[in-house]
C-alpha cells in the first residue's frame, strides 16, 4: 500500500503536468469536464468529502472562467494537479482493481482538499456574497 512519500512523489509528477493546465482554459476546462463526469459515477468512494470535492470543482470552473482570481497561484496548481491525478487511469492503483482502484484516488482529494481548505472557504464566502450560480 503506498504511504505519504509515495503520494508527495506521485503528486509532483501531476504538479507539473498542472502548469501547462494554467494558460490552457480550454484544455482545463475538458480536463474538469471528464472529473466531473468521473465523480458522479464514483459519488459513493467520496463520503464526507464530496461537497468539499464539488466545492473544488465549482472553484476550477470559476477560476477557468476568469470570475474568480482570488486564489494563491500553488493553490490552483494543486487542485488542476488533483484532478489530474483523480481522471489518470494510471496511479498507485489502477482504477480498475475492484474495492481498491479509487481508494487513492480519494485520498489524495482528501489531502489537497485539507491544503487548500482556507482557499475552499474563502470561495464559498465569495460564492455566497456575490450570489454566484454556476
Amino acid at each position: 500500500m503506498p504511504n505519504k512519500k509515495d503520494y508527495e512523489k506521485g503528486y509532483k509528477k501531476y504538479e507539473s503536468k498542472a502548469k501547462e493546465y494554467i494558460d490552457n482554459k480550454e484544455k482545463a476546462e475538458d480536463l474538469l469536464n471528464n472529473a466531473m463526469k468521473k465523480a458522479k459515477e464514483k459519488k459513493g468512494i467520496f463520503g464526507e468529502v464530496w461537497e468539499k470535492f464539488q466545492l473544488l470543482f465549482e472553484l476550477s470552473k470559476a477560476w477557468i472562467k476568469g470570475e474568480y482570481r482570488e486564489i494563491p497561484k500553488g493553490s490552483i496548481i494543486m487542485i488542476i494537479a488533483t484532478i489530474i491525478y483523480f481522471v489518470s487511469p494510471v496511479d498507485f492503483i489502477p482504477d480498475f482493481i475492484v474495492g481498491l482502484g479509487l481508494f487513492d484516488d480519494a485520498a489524495v482529494i482528501g489531502f489537497a482538499i485539507k491544503q487548500i481548505s482556507s482557499d475552499l472557504e474563502k470561495f464559498k464566502d465569495w460564492k455566497l456574497n456575490n450570489n454566484y450560480q454556476e
